[in-house]
C-alpha cells in the first residue's frame, strides 16, 4: 500500500496550558487522552507542549502530522483507533533548552506534567532525597541552563518569580510513593541551594498534588508501526498502544483552582491519593516487577505469555497473599476483586508488554515497588517466600547474565556497579550481602531482617532455576 504521511491537522495556536516534561509512550497513551477528553467535555485552553528531555525521536516521528497521533487500544481479538490533536509542539530540550524555560515562564502555562521515570528524579529511592552528587544535580546547582527535569522546574519557577507570576502546578504522573510530596521535597531541596528566597515561596505558593496513574502501556515496534499505518492507510511514525483499562486519581489541589475538567474526563478527584497509591504501586507494579524478572530469567518474552504459564499464575495469586495484608483498601474497593482484575489485565494477549521493558531501572523501582511491602510483612512475622524470591530474581537479572549462561542488556542507572558485585561474589550468599551494601537501594534497618529469607530465595533460585523455584516457592 502506497502511504501519505497523514491525515491533515489544523495548525496549532502559539499558547497551551500545560507543558509535559518527559514526552513517552505512557503520557500520550494516558494523560493526553484524559486532557483531550476534558477540553472536549468542558473546553479551556489546556493544550499540551511535550518536552522530551533526551533524544529527539519523538519530537520527529510526531511533526510529520503536526503532533498528531494514534491512540490504539487493545483488546483481545479487537483493538480501537482514535487520533489524538492534544499536543501543541514538541521541543527537544537538549537542541534548544531556552525555549524550554521560556515555555516554562509563560503566564498561559498552568501545569507542568511530568513522566520521567523513578531515575529521572535524581534522588535516593532508599531516603527519598535529592542526590547532590547526581552529575545532572551538580551541572543545576551551577549553571542556569539546566539538564534535569527537576532543574528545568526549578529554573522555571525562578524566572516566573522574578517576573511576577504566579507558579504552575506540578503534576507528576510516575509510579513513586506520594509522588507529589516527593517531588515538592526534592524542588525545595534544590531551589534552597540556588535560592533560599526561590525555595520559601515556592513552599507557600506551589502546587505539588500526588497521583495515582494506571495504564499498560507496551513499548511501540516497527512492527507495531507498520501494522498499525497499513490499516489507518496513512503512515503514523508515533502510535501508542494500551490496554482498555485506564485510571487516574488526582489531589485536587491546584495554583489558583486551575485544571482541566478531570472528572469529566473520568478521573477520581480526590482529596488524598495514598490509599488508590499504595493498592496499585504493590499490587499491581510490585507484582509486575517480579513476574518480569522470574519470568524473563525463565525465558518468558511478556507478561501475558509468562501468566498463561501456570506456575506463574500461581506465583501471582501467592504474591497477593503476601501484599495485601500490607494495603489499605481505598473506600469502596474489594483488594480480591481488584487482584483478579489485575490477572485478568496481564493475561490480555493482546497486550506485548515485554518482560525486558519492565525489567528496566530496578534499582530505582524495588524500594517503592516491593521493599515497603516486605518490611512490613517482616515487621508483623508475615510470611515474604516469593516476594524475597522476586528480589533474589532481580539480584540475578542485574549480574547480567542469564540462566543459559548468556548476556543481559541490563538497563539501569547502577547497571555497571550491580554487575560488579555480582561478578565478585562467589554465592549466592555473598550475592545477597554485596547488594544488601547498596544504601541508595536498601534502607540499612532492612539490611538484617531481610538477609536470611532473600539469602534462602537467592540459594533457591541459584540451585533449581527461575520456574521451579516459583514452583517450589508456591507449593
Amino acid at each position: 500500500m502506497l502511504m501519505g504521511v497523514g491525515l491533515p491537522v489544523e495548525q496549532k495556536s502559539p499558547a497551551a496550558g500545560i507543558v509535559h516534561l518527559g514526552l513517552g509512550a505512557f503520557f500520550r497513551a494516558f494523560g493526553c487522552v484524559y486532557v483531550a477528553d476534558a477540553m472536549a467535555a468542558s473546553g479551556g485552553d489546556w493544550d499540551i507542549i511535550g518536552v522530551s528531555l533526551r533524544s529527539p525521536a519523538t519530537r520527529d516521528a510526531l511533526r510529520a502530522r503536526n503532533w498528531a497521533y494514534t491512540s490504539v487500544t487493545l483488546a483481545p481479538g479487537q483493538q480501537h483507533f482514535r487520533d489524538v490533536t492534544v499536543l501543541n509542539s514538541v521541543l527537544v530540550a537538549p537542541e534548544d533548552p531556552q525555549r524550554v524555560l521560556d515555555a516554562l515562564a509563560a503566564p498561559t502555562t498552568r501545569i507542568v506534567s511530568l513522566t520521567v521515570t523513578e531515575k529521572g528524579y535524581c534522588h535516593d529511592p532508599a531516603t527519598g532525597l535529592l542526590n547532590m552528587a547526581h552529575p545532572d544535580i551538580r551541572h543545576d546547582l551551577t549553571h542556569r541552563i539546566p539538564t534535569s527535569a527537576l532543574g528545568y522546574l526549578v529554573r522555571g519557577l525562578q524566572m516566573r518569580r522574578a517576573a511576577g507570576t504566579a507558579p504552575y502546578t506540578v503534576l507528576t504522573c510516575d509510579n513513586l510513593p506520594e509522588n507529589g510530596r516527593l517531588v515538592r521535597r526534592l524542588v525545595l531541596q534544590l531551589a534552597a541551594e540556588i535560592d533560599p528566597e526561590l525555595e520559601r515561596w515556592i513552599a507557600v505558593e506551589g502546587r505539588f498534588p500526588s497521583t495515582m496513574v494506571d495504564r499498560i502501556t507496551p513499548a511501540t515496534t516497527e512492527a507495531d508501526i507498520t501494522r498499525i499505518s497499513e490499516s489507518l492507510g496513512y503512515r503514523d511514525a508515533a502510535p501508542v498502544l494500551h490496554e482498555p483499562f485506564s485510571q487516574w486519581a488526582i489531589e485536587d489541589d491546584f495554583v489558583g483552582g486551575a485544571r482541566p475538567d478531570f472528572a469529566a474526563a473520568g478521573a477520581e478527584m480526590v482529596t488524598d491519593v495514598t490509599a488508590h497509591e499504595h493498592m496499585k504501586l504493590r499490587m499491581l507494579n510490585g507484582v509486575h516487577s517480579a513476574l518480569a524478572y522470574t519470568g524473563y530469567l525463565a525465558g518468558h518474552a511478556t507478561i501475558a505469555e509468562t501468566v498463561a504459564d501456570p506456575v506463574f499464575a500461581a506465583y501471582a495469586r501467592r504474591l497477593w497473599e503476601e501484599i495485601t495484608p500490607t494495603v489499605e483498601a481505598p473506600e469502596g474497593v474489594s483488594l480480591t476483586q481488584y487482584a483478579e482484575a489485575l490477572f485478568a489485565r496481564f493475561a490480555n494477549p493482546a497486550i506485548h508488554h515485554r518482560t525486558w521493558q519492565i525489567a528496566m531501572d530496578g534499582s530505582q523501582k524495588l524500594p517503592q515497588r516491593l521493599l515497603g511491602t516486605l518490611r512490613d510483612n517482616l515487621e508483623n512475622g508475615r510470611e515474604v517466600g516469593a516476594l524475597c524470591l522476586a528480589v533474589a530474581a532481580w539480584m540475578r537479572y542485574a549480574g547480567g547474565v542469564d540462566e543459559a549462561g548468556q548476556p543481559i542488556d541490563v538497563r539501569d542507572p547502577m547497571a555497571d556497579t550491580l554487575r560488579h558485585l555480582s561478578e565478585r561474589a562467589a554465592s549466592p550468599a555473598e550475592t545477597v550481602s554485596a547488594f544488601l551494601s547498596l544504601s541508595a537501594i536498601f534502607p540499612p534497618d532492612l539490611v538484617q531482617p531481610l538477609r536470611a529469607p532473600l539469602t534462602t530465595a537467592a540459594a533457591r533460585l541459584c540451585a533449581l532455576g527461575a520456574r521451579d523455584a516459583v514452583k517450589d516457592v508456591t507449593s
